[in-house]
């Protein structure tokens, strides 16, 4: 075997189009190779251009698939970020909100600011041993699900290749073009609308998904599926737009969302059941109009067994999120409680289920946290 390469990313070049719509037409050469690839890569121009409208024609998009970009958003909407990852056709590097001090709007920011200090005196009234920068990185996690997901404060970059960056663009048009006027709706075509004059020229015509009615995968399209667990699994359940934005990391789990009809939210486990819990809901539920993080909706995760236990092994962790730790834990008691007639399924599951990640078979943590395997599972922060 020999390997060479043909193309790469170089740093402050911008492919044009044009090269792009060429190297794409000269891959799809390939699948028909009557010589070389030399010989396939030193064609006439007009041979290739020809080539690569007869596949844009014919809906053959996969060799468009080759070409990538490398885009940086600045002022991105989380909820972008999350219609964009969703995809899983990319790669992705995003400023956390979790750990870092977000600059939302006036009503946001000053709720914001009154429960970062409220959630550090708080973990530091529960956990002594933590040091102020721990405190205060956990304080901003949990206040955070006040910033609304429209708030233009993430800074990614997204790599994604040029076939999929046609038919993101073209689903975001079809969205804008779409009868609903709910108060989401309207917000997010705005977004669009920023996104497509915000890109590049990088649109060629014809290379979209019409044909195969493609469109974002993070709206469901169904708002009723089957709860099953067995070789896939299939779960409904009610997540804020935070964990949900954790959760689609794992690309190999199949995740969609639905609004709820009547708002929800979510309350933090270290100020459930205290007096500030109903404090926390009449601040979060007024900015109801913002669609703060800590909004429920309703989520559906599809995956394989094999799948789910990956999820596990990244999830089960003293340094996860709590909402999708314990969510996830929630998924593995479903599961183990559907399979016990099944002993190849439960067995399978069984060595994942007692505790966090630490605790896992053959696992080995290089950066142990300080909660500990058993801890971890219980903690409230």
């Amino acid at each position: 075997m020999k390997i060479k390469v043909i193309g790469s990313t170089k740093v402050g070049y911008v492919l044009p189009k044009e090269e792009a719509v060429d190297f794409s037409g000269k891959s799809a050469g390939i699948c028909y190779l009557p010589d070389s690839v030399e010989t396939l890569f030193s064609e006439p121009a007009e041979k290739t251009k020809r080539r690569a409208s007869g596949n844009i024609k014919s809906g053959h998009h996969s060799v468009f698939g080759h070409p990538t970009y490398n885009l940086c958003f600045e002022g991105i909407p989380k909820i972008l970020a999350m219609i964009l990852n969703n995809e899983k056709i990319y790669n992705t590097s995003e400023k956390s909100a979790r750990y870092t001090h977000m600059e939302p709007s006036p009503q946001e920011k000053e709720l914001y600011e009154k429960w970062i200090k409220i959630y550090n005196e708080q973990i530091l009234q529960k956990y002594p041993e933590f040091d102020e920068k721990r405190a205060l990185k956990l304080a901003q996690e949990n206040a955070r699900y006040l910033i609304s997901v429209f708030t233009p404060a993430t800074v990614m970059e997204y790599t994604v290749n040029f076939g999929q960056l046609n038919y993101i663009m073209n689903w975001a048009k079809d969205y804008i073009e779409k009868d609903a006027t709910d108060a989401f709706s309207l917000k997010l075509k705005e977004v669009f609308k920023e996104f497509l004059q915000a890109m590049p020229d990088l649109e060629v015509e014809g290379l979209d998904s019409r044909t195969k009615n493609r469109t974002f995968s993070l709206f469901a399209q169904r708002k009723v599926r089957n709860e099953e667990f067995g070789e896939n699994y299939s779960t409904t359940y009610l997540a804020s737009f935070a964990q949900l934005a954790q959760a689609q990391r794992h690309r190999t789990l199949s995740y969609e969302s639905t609004l709820l009809d009547k708002a929800q939210y979510y309350i933090p486990p270290i100020i459930r059941n205290t007096e500030l819990e109903k404090e926390w809901l009449e601040d979060i539920s007024s900015l109801e109009q913002f669609f703060p993080q800590g909004m429920l909706v309703q989520v559906n995760e599809r995956g394989t067994i094999e799948n789910f236990v990956l999820k596990c092994t990244e999830r089960l962790c003293g340094a996860a999120q709590l909402e999708i730790m314990v969510q996830t834990q929630e998924i593995m008691a479903k599961y183990l409680e559907a399979t016990k007639e099944k002993p190849e399924l439960y067995n399978y599951l069984l060595p994942y289920s007692k505790g966090a990640r630490c605790t896992f078979p053959g696992w080995k943590c290089n950066s142990p946290c300080i909660f500990g395997g058993k801890n971890a599972m219980n903690r409230i922060i």
